[in-house]
């Protein structure tokens, strides 16, 4: 389709498929699903697989996965050629699929794991497993070359996870200068605050040294240390005591900071300063989705809200396995 018409057609197919989501207060009603059955039916409208509970809600994760994959797909198909880091963000579970992998490679697990289908788009030969090097050869994950022990299972996810962000970044430094800007900085927003949550939680539940933080952390130039603006916000933290609000005042993200009474204890809470980041993205990608309607940021934003749906679904779908109340598990979800 000639690229005008494709950019109107994906808007109005995208805000669409937004308006029935489950994102902000259309999230509420996962978490009022009295069953896993009833909550397949709501979110797939599909038949019910007559499976035990256990295995359903493993196979509705899998589904939900598919269901987002096949929209993006079909968003992306309107275009002769889209832009390259519209395609890159579908690849995020090519990326995702190889610590899968990794991880079934280095417990000896002869069964291929269940993995997110992108085909086109994918950039890994999954019939080479279960040789790792076969699977990402000529592949920009080539480094990638061998099954991996146990022990290298955490560095290599935080490898691969870096350099889904990095190529992200540079396939959004092509875009043209007037679509660009935007892009990058939706980008940013959410890779930098991930950074700083998950330097946070390494910091406050791991009481990880700065050095030790530094080695899972991501950047976008490695020598700009401090002033990298991939990691700059990660790395401002490390510093400041968990336990001595006075030394939060006056931090950029205050306003994530969970509340502080005078005169009593306080430590920050990783989790709710998670939360109120996630809702923030999620809040800025929607508006972006609607101010540029013809620009290539309606499908980073559009694919951002859409995993932050997932991710919800996950959550609706764990509580009720667990058998956890509605409200504790929207609590837990970070819908407050």
């Amino acid at each position: 389709m000639e690229r005008s018409g494709a950019q109107s057609y994906v808007y109005a197919k995208a805000s669409g498929i937004l308006a029935r989501s489950f994102i902000g207060q259309r999230a509420v009603s996962l978490f009022n699903a009295r069953s896993i059955p009833e909550l397949w039916s709501l979110v797939l409208k599909t038949e019910v697989p007559s499976v035990p509970e256990t295995l359903l809600a493993k196979r509705f994760e899998e589904e939900a996965g598919a269901k987002l994959i096949l929209e993006y797909k079909r968003l992306l198909d309107m275009y002769d050629r889209p832009d390259e880091v519209a395609v890159l963000l579908l690849r995020y579970f090519d990326y995702s699929n190889l610590k899968s992998l990794g991880a079934a490679a280095a417990m000896g697990q002869k069964e291929r794991p269940s993995l997110r289908n992108i085909a086109p788009y994918n950039i890994l030969n999954y019939d080479g497993w279960p040789s790792i090097k076969k699977i990402t050869e000529r592949s920009p994950l080539s480094w990638y070359d061998k099954e991996p022990e146990i022990s290298e299972q955490q560095f290599l996810d935080a490898k691969i996870d870096r350099q889904f962000v990095f190529d992200l970044w540079k396939a959004a430094s092509r875009l043209g200068v007037f679509e660009r800007a935007i892009v990058e900085e939706l980008i940013l927003k959410k890779y930098a605050m991930r950074n700083m949550v998950w330097a946070l939680r390494l910091k406050v539940f791991y009481k990880m040294s700065r050095d030790e933080i530094l080695e899972h952390i991501s950047f976008l130039n490695p020598s700009a240390k401090k002033d990298d603006l991939l990691a700059h916000d990660a790395i401002e933290i490390l510093e400041k005591n968990p336990e001595h609000y006075e030394d939060w005042i006056g931090w950029k993200y205050a306003k994530f900071l969970n509340a502080h009474e005078e005169g009593s204890i306080w430590s920050i809470d990783p989790g709710w300063v998670e939360d109120a980041a996630q809702k923030e993205l999620v809040a800025e990608a929607n508006r972006l989705f609607h101010a540029k309607p013809f620009e290539p940021v309606v499908l980073v934003s559009w694919f951002f809200m859409k995993l932050h749906e997932l991710n919800n679904i996950r959550a609706a779908v764990e509580a009720l396995r667990l058998n956890v109340g509605a409200e504790s598990a929207m609590e837990a979800a970070g819908i407050r």
